[in-house]
């Protein structure tokens, strides 16, 4: 039976969202948490909450948000609502976006070391003791 958030009492609220935080801290791995997504959300809830997560990428990359409702195809107010949650009001957001981006660029560099075999990543990952930024004891 479906319960609506302004039926439960604080400590039910309480014990929910906990029970979700710990639920999320316990997975380890991207594909557990792949996993983990795919059979507590919908597919739309799941692509929702991932196109909030790229806009916020794009305002905290400076882009405008008109631009951004343009290009993403989607209303002024969802960006202006994921732009609040950015100023300060929602700290885990703006904190996870920052280790995210450093997942991404990882991601961006192993991508290049694949697809150009002699790019200075590709080279510096095969040889790391012969490259000029290795520093030794």
């Amino acid at each position: 039976m479906k319960k609506k958030i302004v039926d439960l009492t604080e400590p039910e609220r309480i014990k929910t969202l906990d029970l979700l935080y710990t639920a999320a801290a316990s997975i380890r791995g991207r594909d557990a948490m792949k996993l983990f997504l795919r059979d507590l959300l919908t597919e739309s809830e799941r692509v929702m909450l991932g196109r909030r997560i790229w806009v916020a990428r794009l305002l905290m990359q400076g882009q405008t948000t008109e631009d951004i409702a343009r290009d993403l195809k989607m209303s002024l107010r969802t960006v202006y609502r994921v732009q609040y949650w950015l100023k300060d009001q929602f700290p885990g957001y703006e904190t996870t976006l920052k280790e995210m981006e450093k997942v991404m660029d990882t991601r961006a560099k192993l991508h290049e070391a694949k697809a150009e075999p002699f790019s200075y990543a590709a080279l510096k990952k095969r040889f790391p003791l012969h490259s000029p930024l290795s520093t030794f004891p």
